[in-house]
């Protein structure tokens, strides 16, 4: 039976079309599952019972079981999620000054073994399907609400375990999905898309017509090193890569995008380096998000001290280059993405 969370609301008007009803009725499905959060048919009272039976028999209400939860004492919280074939993913809710906003998984695991990342840890067993994306954002909403009628979920990050644009279709329902004014209603500018550098998906993300943010992990500025942390590099090289994130640029009417850079001790962190990554991605109009290492004891990599990360930075802004250092989260729960799958699976 399919999950009535599967659907992004252009795909449940065709449905509803293909069932004899009118679009109206998607909206009126809609209105019930993301503003009023019922979870029942029964629940929907401007539908006719008729119509829910059929409604009760084609679909259900599945989203991932929460099986684990953690609070970290700056307020992040760090979720385990079952799916029904028993698989696991975490995700995150961080609080900042803007409001919450949700890390998400993609995949069950991850097949990209960057270095410095833990998802690697586990390999790719599967992509998730828009309703397991859904789950971890709707979870948090709903915990949200307990607490506080009026707070909610008011950004998504799509920067959890996997790789986004190796599980395209799925993740562009979901990302239609929780944009939908009809839906969970979160603007387009609030969520965000990650990728390793997946070319044919940047290519292909930068003609949607969204306005979705979208962020690029770099993390070196040179192939050499890069494919030391990124075995991605081999095959789209930075050569490749630097000229479809201004394709992408063009392409999506200007949409800038932010570059990821973990800054590792003695490896990428060195004024030399920010020369070298200026350089590179002046051509893009780019952004750089500084991402200070939260180490992961089995790949042996150390993070930049404070002095050296605020002069990397300070280059950046002084060559007009718009920079930011990442707030941390939650080192005290197993934070970094698959910390705490991995953790959970060795136990």
């Amino acid at each position: 039976m399919k999950s009535i969370y599967s659907f992004s609301y252009p795909e449940l008007e065709q449905e509803m079309l293909s069932l004899g009803q009118t679009r109206y009725r998607a909206k009126q499905i809609y209105a019930w599952l993301y503003k009023r959060d019922v979870t029942s048919f029964d629940e929907m009272t401007d539908i006719s019972k008729a119509f829910r039976e059929e409604l009760k028999s084609r679909y259900d209400f599945y989203v991932p079981e929460c099986t684990l939860r953690q609070e970290s004492k700056d307020g992040t919280i760090k979720s385990l999620f079952r799916m029904k074939d028993g698989e696991e993913v975490e995700s995150v809710l961080m609080h900042y000054v803007y409001g919450y906003a949700v890390c998400v998984s993609s995949q069950v695991g991850c097949n990209m073994s960057c270095a410095f990342c833990a998802s690697g840890l586990l390999k790719k067993k599967r992509n998730l399907l828009p309703e397991e994306m859904m789950g971890q954002v709707l979870s948090y909403d709903r915990l949200l609400k307990k607490k506080n009628p009026d707070l909610r979920v008011s950004h998504v990050v799509v920067m959890g375990t996997g790789e986004p644009f190796d599980n395209y279709d799925n993740v562009l329902s979901f990302l239609r999905n929780v944009n939908s004014p009809f839906g969970l209603d979160i603007g387009a500018r609030h969520i965000t898309v990650s990728t390793c550098g997946i070319i044919p998906g940047i290519l292909r993300f930068g003609k949607e017509g969204l306005q979705v943010n979208l962020a690029i992990s770099l993390h070196a500025p040179d192939d050499v090193r890069r494919e030391k942390l990124m075995p991605i590099d081999r095959a789209y090289p930075l050569t490749e890569l630097i000229p479809a994130v201004i394709q992408y640029y063009k392409d999506s009417g200007g949409r800038r995008c932010t570059f990821e850079y973990v800054l590792i001790k003695d490896f990428n962190d060195s004024i030399a380096d920010a020369k070298k990554l200026y350089d590179l991605i002046y051509p893009t109009h780019g952004f750089v998000n500084l991402i200070p290492l939260n180490p992961v004891k089995e790949k042996g990599l150390f993070r930049s001290d404070e002095k050296t990360i605020d002069a990397f930075h300070n280059y950046l802004l002084s060559k007009g280059i718009k920079s930011t250092i990442r707030k941390e989260f939650g080192s005290d729960i197993d934070a970094a993405c698959g910390q705490l799958r991995a953790k959970h699976e060795r136990k």
